[in-house]
């Protein structure tokens, strides 16, 4: 098991620009940040273990939808704004040579409302959220592990307070010997996440 993951991951973004004919300029070279693996345990745990409830109906239920995320540092069109839906989300690999050193892959959300998020995976993923327009990353809030007793099939949910309307941009990344493929649900946080 490696002890400092968090330098993998760096390595893999730095990697992945190898063999570049002109250096990445410092925005590109910031994907996926470490915010969601820093971020502090979320307070209100009651709320988000009944949004982890609810998503794990969907996580064991569907309904489904496979989507394969795009490259990491390319424009995204794969949207993943249906409420209630688990999607099979697949990571474009970053390899070096013949060595595959993770995953990182980007998707469009546009949430109908102005309120908080949770974005919940069935693994432990590297998530940023940046407004599509504007490149500008969200401030992630908090970071919720998933009880087994909640949910067996999701582990873990990050939270943003996101506007409605407005085009995101969720990065997501992961590390060998994490697959590729991995379950993600984007539940309301606040008072309508039970409706369907």
């Amino acid at each position: 098991m490696l002890k400092h993951p968090h330098v993998l991951i760096t390595a893999v973004f730095l990697l992945a620009g190898c063999g570049t004919e002109e250096a990445p300029t410092p925005e590109s070279q910031a994907p996926v940040t470490q915010q969601s693996e820093l971020l502090a345990a979320c307070v209100d745990t009651e709320e988000l273990a009944e949004v982890a409830e609810h998503s794990c109906i969907h996580a064991e239920h569907g309904p489904f939808e496979s989507v394969t995320a795009a490259p990491h540092g390319g424009p995204s069109f794969v949207d993943v704004s249906v409420g209630h839906t688990a999607y099979n989300v697949t990571l474009p690999a970053i390899s070096y040579r013949q060595w595959t050193l993770g995953y990182a892959g980007s998707v469009i959300f546009t949430p109908e409302e102005s309120t908080e998020y949770a974005f919940l995976t069935s693994g432990y993923r590297a998530v940023r959220v940046v407004n599509a327009a504007t490149n500008e990353e969200v401030g992630l809030e908090c970071r919720y592990n998933v009880p087994q007793e909640v949910c067996g099939n999701l582990r873990t949910a990050v939270t943003a307070g996101l506007e409605g309307g407005v085009d995101y941009r969720v990065d997501l990344a992961a590390i060998v010997p994490q697959p590729a493929t991995f379950l993600l649900i984007i539940e309301e946080t606040g008072h309508g996440h039970h409706e369907e």
